[in-house]
C-alpha cells in the first residue's frame, strides 16, 4: 500500500481540530507556511531551533514568505500527529526529530541518531558533501516529504537514574524514557521504554512514572530541572552521538513555491542547524559545573554495560536489513563514519590529547 495515500485516507489523529487548520494563505505573491513542531513552546534549544529557522527565513523573504511556528498542543497534540497533519496536508511543514517516526519507517532514525552512530561532525559530512541529503529525500518520497536538517544537539547524555547502574541487568524493568532506535536497544535489556514529548518527561520522572529519562545534555536538561528529581547522571550515552533535527515539508507545498523561496528554506534550515548545535555546545560546560555544585553525581557506565549497549544496538540495526531502503542508508552511513573517524582520530583525537597534556 501507497503510505503517502493511506495517511491521506485516514486523516490526522491527535489534533486539536481540523478547523483550526487554516488553508495555504497566497496573496499577492506573498505565502505563509503553518510549521508545526514535536516541541513545547520555549522548550530549550529544540524550540530555539525551529523559531531561529523560521525567523532567518521571514527576514530574508522580506516579507514575502512567512513561517508560523506552532508549539505542541496548539495546532495539533502528540508527536505522531506532527507528521500526520504535514503528510496529509492539513499543516506544511513540522519541525521535529526525525527519530519520532521510525514506526512510519526504521530509516528516520538516520536523519536524528542511530545507536553507536554518527557525531555531529560526522553526520554533516555525510548529509552535505556524500549521500545523506539525497537518502534524506528519497526517503520522504514515500511520505509526500521534502526534508533538510535543522538543528543537531551535539553528544547527549546518558541520562537521569533514581539509582547508579552497576551493570546490564539493572535495566531490567526499569521505566525508562528514549525514542528512537536506541530505546529499541534498551528495551533488548529488559527495561520498559517510553517515548514521551520533551514538555512531558519531568512530570514522568517527578511522579515515578518512570524511572529514569535521557533527554539531550548538561545545559538542556538542566533547563527542564531534572536535577531537582534525581542526582545520578551519566554523562555519554550510547543512543545519540549527535542528534539531527529536521524540517519536513509538504512535498507538493514545497514544489509551489518560487525557486527563491524555496532557496531560503534550504539556506536557512542550514544556518539553524549550525547555529542550533554550537548553542548546546557552548552552554554545557558551564550547566555541567552548576550542576555538579547543586549536588549531581556525574557517572560513566561500566564497560560490561557498554558491551551490552553495543551487543543490543547491533541487533537492532540488523533486525530492520530486510527493508531495501533503510540496508542502502545503513551501509552509506557507516562506510563515512568509518572514513570520517579515520581522519579525525589521527588528527584532532591525537592534538586533543596533546593539549590535555601540555596545557593540562
Amino acid at each position: 500500500m501507497d503510505r503517502r495515500k493511506f495517511i491521506k485516507s485516514v486523516g490526522v489523529a491527535g489534533t486539536v481540530g481540523t478547523a483550526a487548520m487554516a488553508a495555504p494563505a497566497i496573496a499577492k505573491g506573498r505565502e505563509k507556511l503553518t510549521m508545526v513542531t514535536a516541541w513545547g513552546r520555549g522548550l530549550a534549544g529544540v524550540f530555539d531551533a525551529a523559531v531561529h529557522f523560521a525567523d532567518s527565513v521571514n527576514a530574508m523573504s522580506d516579507g514575502t514568505l512567512e513561517i508560523d511556528v506552532k508549539a505542541n498542543g496548539e495546532l495539533v497534540s502528540g508527536l505522531s500527529a506532527v507528521f500526520d497533519s504535514v503528510t496529509s496536508g492539513q499543516a506544511d511543514m513540522y519541525h521535529a526529530a526525525d527519530y519520532y517516526y521510525v514506526g512510519q519507517h526504521p530509516a528516520f532514525a538516520y536523519f536524528t541518531a542511530v545507536p553507536f552512530g554518527m557525531t555531529p561532525n560526522e553526520l554533516h559530512n555525510w548529509y552535505y558533501h556524500q549521500d545523506g541529503h539525497k537518502f534524506h529525500l528519497e526517503l520522504g518520497e514515500e511520505f509526500g516529504l521534502h526534508s533538510f536538517l535543522c538543528g543537531n544537539t551535539g553528544p547527549q547524555a546518558g541520562g537521569w537514574f533514581r539509582k547508579e547502574i552497576k551493570s546490564a541487568a539493572d535495566f531490567n524493568g526499569l521505566k525508562f524514557r528514549m525514542p528512537g532506535l536506541g530505546g529499541k536497544a534498551l528495551g533488548k535489556l529488559g527495561a520498559s521504554v517510553q517515548t514521551l514529548p520533551g514538555s512531558e518527561v519531568y512530570q514522568a520522572l517527578a511522579s515515578g512514572a518512570i524511572d529514569g529519562t535521557e533527554w539531550i545534555g548538561p545545559w538542556a536538561d538542566e533547563k527542564a530541572g531534572f536535577q531537582e528529581i534525581t542526582k545520578f547522571y551519566y554523562t555519554s550515552g550510547f543512543h545519540e552521538p549527535g542528534a539531527g533535527l529536521a524540517v519536513g515539508i509538504n512535498k507538493d507545498r514545497f514544489n509551489g513555491l518560487s525557486k527563491a523561496h524555496q532557496k531560503m528554506i534550504e539556506i536557512a534550515a542550514g544556518e539553524a542547524n549550525l547555529w542550533n548545535l554550537h548553542q548546546y555546545l557552548a552552554n554545557n560546560s558551564e550547566a555541567l559545573t552548576r550542576l555538579q555544585a547543586a549536588g549531581v553525581k556525574t557517572l560513566e557506565f561500566p564497560d560490561d554495560v557498554w558491551d551490552a549497549f553495543g551487543k543490543a544496538s547491533i541487533e537492532v540495526l540488523d533486525s530492520n536489513m530486510e527493508d531495501p531502503l533503510f540496508k542502502k542508508i545503513r551501509e552509506s552511513v557507516e562506510k563515512s563514519m568509518k572514513a570520517s573517524a579515520a581522519w579525525d582520530r589521527l588528527s584532532s583525537g591525537v592534538y586533543g590529547a596533546q593539549r590535555s597534556r601540555v596545557l593540562g
